[in-house]
């Protein structure tokens, strides 16, 4: 299982996921009850730490991350942070799929179908 590892865990960023799970965003919510208890047909976790990070969701199987972003995503110094973010989980072999709030509560019928289509490439055996 691809985590981070147990002292930076422990020092730092064990509580920081479990605030996030315990105060989702309206829209991490909304996805979380479309992603959870194998729905699509994987696990998927979420406020999961992978190196310092901690991401909205993930499916480990899949090597797939997805993370939901809200309006202080467009800043610009915020922006440049994920795509650094971004870049580095990549180069940890996962593949990172970003969605705004707005998709996830006015469009997620097209959200999922999205993860869908990339669990089915990840994963070509998984029913997703």
């Amino acid at each position: 299982m691809y985590t981070t590892d147990a002292k930076r865990w422990v020092k730092s960023l064990k509580e920081y996921a479990r605030a996030n799970r315990k105060n989702p965003t309206p829209a991490e919510n909304h996805l979380w009850q479309e992603l959870r208890a194998h729905k699509l047909g994987v696990q998927f976790r979420r406020q999961h730490a992978i190196q310092q990070f901690i991401v909205d969701f993930v499916c480990l199987q899949a090597w797939l991350i997805i993370e939901v972003d809200g309006s202080i995503h467009a800043d610009i110094d915020q922006a440049e942070y994920d795509g650094g973010r971004t870049h580095n989980l990549q180069e940890a072999g996962f593949l990172v799929l970003r969605f705004t709030n707005e998709e996830v509560l006015h469009n997620t019928p097209q959200v999922l179908q999205t993860i869908r289509e990339h669990l089915q490439l990840l994963l070509p055996t998984s029913q997703g």
